[in-house]
């Protein structure tokens, strides 16, 4: 038979692709997930309210919860105690609102036969726990990911204080209370942060006080773990800490999330988890970045390999990408394969893809699907899939510009998309993908570009340098713009005004904004984590990137007219008040389309097609 679970969701996508989502939007997916199959989930909206509700009656003030809480657009890091108060406070009318939404989601996730994961305390606390009780025993971690102390280094309980069974306990009592249970709880200790220490009895202490304190208000309670941070830090996380953590909770009452077991499975070289359940995730995106990208061999064997593996724990597979509403194809796949016993035949298998996903079969399209199979969507190797496109990047003099698949394999799939147009053009999925495609087009044009532009000005030559900039800056960058504000799922408007319309009064909708703004740009006050959320969006690519193209041509224009060198370091300084100018330019980006997608694309071909 198949493995019992059928799981979705990262911890991140509640961030990177639901943060402003609203009722019809979270039924929607809802929808697909019981359409696809899944069948365990988690349901981590309006968490925030409870534990306000807890931290208050410990005594803490609003002052503490404020400066604990980060804005909405980054809950997820805050939940796995990466970060505090960036981008916050939270407003009361958002509690409010995400409350109503956590209700009708358990209710409909419940109702169509979905296991719901609750989220439970990890051993994360405030700083004003430690005001409240002075003589609790709490350690700063490390700050994460390029972010200081003033907004990380949060505060990790000892696992022998008694606040850590009494806090825990209270969280999902309340949690309980208020919707109800299905057993299941997540919580992520050490996600991305090193523990204090190494010592093995340590962590198994950490694993068990968790553990603990979910039984102490659910007996039968189920602890499901993202594995993330076995892969993430592997010269800390040797055989006998991934032992001690998993081995601090008895056999069978941990579920371990492979997360990125397409790339970099640990069941492999942990004899499957010693002996813990585990489900074989595809990762695949981060950050909810655009680009065609997919391990179609690594996820149409891996399943069944882990399956077989000695003494496998398996229990099943999972979609747990960071970000969605990109490539569906490869979703549309993995979802399969969680029901299948054995590998699929690919190229037949995209054919009636193909077919299935335009109405209609059509050869022309059959081919595209093919040849892109064959490409962008068969990455082998150790792939990761950050979109270091110069597109979307930091212009410097040293960037990637290298593929793992061949370039014209996409040009030629946008040219038959095209031609089928005609026949497929009403379709509105059809439009969706011939956006996808001449944006990837787009995308290595740009690389191509960038290239001039480096080799002209290493070999002095400035006409040159004139005409590759001038056309990267002033047509196609304009171009591609325009091909993106076609479609609604390509608009920057689109995610700025979800965020608004999540807000009670103009000052919420401001915040909001800015904080969809930052995160898919700056991502943190300074560019802490700079465009690792990166978008292809309408709006996005004339304003953000388009600008900073144009900004470093001029210097590598002026640099050249005056014989002085280009300096990286002044131009990351002026660039960043560009970057930073965006967040804040209050501009408004239109969130409906406008323009004939096919006719832009039409276009673009005419004027690019190698």
């Amino acid at each position: 038979a198949a493995p019992r679970y059928r799981y979705y969701q990262n911890a991140c996508t509640q961030s990177y692709s639901y943060a402003w989502w609203d009722w019809a939007r979270w039924e929607r997916e809802i929808d697909w997930m019981a359409l696809s199959g899944i069948n365990l989930a988690p349901a981590f909206v309006g968490q925030e309210a409870a534990w306000q509700r807890v931290y208050r009656s410990l005594g803490l003030n609003q002052s503490e919860t404020d400066a604990y809480f980060t804005g909405p657009a980054f809950l997820a890091w805050n939940r796995m105690g990466n970060l505090h108060g960036w981008a916050g406070p939270l407003p009361p009318a958002w509690h409010l609102k995400q409350l109503y939404l956590q209700y009708r989601i358990v209710e409909r996730m419940r109702s169509l036969g979905m296991v719901t994961v609750l989220p439970a305390f990890a051993g994360h606390v405030p700083a004003g726990v430690l005001r409240v009780f002075p003589h609790v025993n709490a350690t700063r971690l490390g700050g994460w990911s390029h972010f200081d102390c003033t907004y990380s280094c949060t505060y990790l309980l000892d696992p022998e204080d008694p606040m850590f069974q009494v806090i825990g306990t209270l969280f999902l009592k309340e949690l309980i209370k208020e919707f109800g249970t299905d057993h299941i709880y997540s919580a992520d200790t050490f996600n991305e942060m090193t523990p204090l220490s190494s010592d093995p009895a340590y962590l198994s202490r950490v694993s068990n006080a968790v553990f603990r304190s979910m039984t102490g208000a659910d007996p039968k309670a189920l602890w499901l773990m993202q594995g993330w941070l076995f892969q993430h830090q592997p010269d800390f996380w040797q055989p006998a800490q991934v032992r001690a953590l998993l081995h601090g909770v008895p056999l069978g009452r941990m579920i371990v999330l492979d997360l990125f077991a397409e790339s970099k499975p640990v069941y492999l070289w942990t004899e499957s988890f010693y002996g813990q359940p585990f489900i074989w995730c595809m990762l695949h995106n981060f950050g909810g970045n655009h680009g065609l990208f997919g391990t179609v061999e690594a996820i149409n064997h891996g399943p069944f390999e882990a399956r077989r593996f000695p003494n496998s724990t398996m229990v099943g597979t999972g979609l747990v990408p960071e970000g969605i509403e990109q490539n569906d194809m490869v979703y549309e796949l993995m979802n399969e394969l969680g029901w299948r016993q054995e590998p699929l035949d690919l190229p037949s298998w995209v054919t009636r893809y193909a077919e299935r996903r335009y109405g209609a079969p059509n050869a022309a399209a059959a081919s595209a699907w093919r040849l892109l199979l064959r490409s962008v969507y068969n990455c082998t190797g150790v792939c990761v899939n950050h979109n270091r496109s110069p597109l979307v990047r930091r212009p410097s003099l040293r960037m990637d510009t290298e593929l793992w698949y061949n370039a014209s394999d996409v040009y030629e799939a946008w040219r038959l998309l095209l031609s089928a147009g005609a026949e497929l053009g009403s379709s509105p999925t059809f439009r969706y993908d011939l956006v996808d495609v001449t944006r990837q087009a787009a995308q290595q044009l740009v690389s191509d570009y960038y290239l001039s532009i480096h080799q002209a000005f290493q070999s002095h030559a400035l006409p040159d340098l004139l005409t590759a900039g001038g056309v990267l800056v002033y047509d196609l960058l304009p171009e591609l713009d325009s091909l993106l504000s076609s479609h609604s799922l390509f608009l920057l408007g689109r995610w700025l005004e979800s965020a608004r319309a999540m807000a009670t009064s103009d000052q919420e909708a401001e915040q909001y904004e800015l904080n969809a703004r930052n995160q898919v740009t700056l991502w943190g006050p300074s560019g802490n984590i700079l465009d690792y959320a990166n978008k292809q969006l309408g709006g996005l690519v004339l304003d953000y990137y388009g600008v900073r193209w144009s900004l470093f041509v001029s210097a590598l224009v002026e640099s050249l007219n005056s014989g002085s060198p280009f300096h990286q370091d002044q131009f990351n300084q002026a660039v960043f008040q560009v970057e930073r100018g965006f967040v804040y330019n209050k501009k408004h980006y239109p969130a409906v389309p406008a323009g004939d997608t096919l006719e832009i694309s039409r276009k673009l071909f005419l004027k690019y097609y190698p």
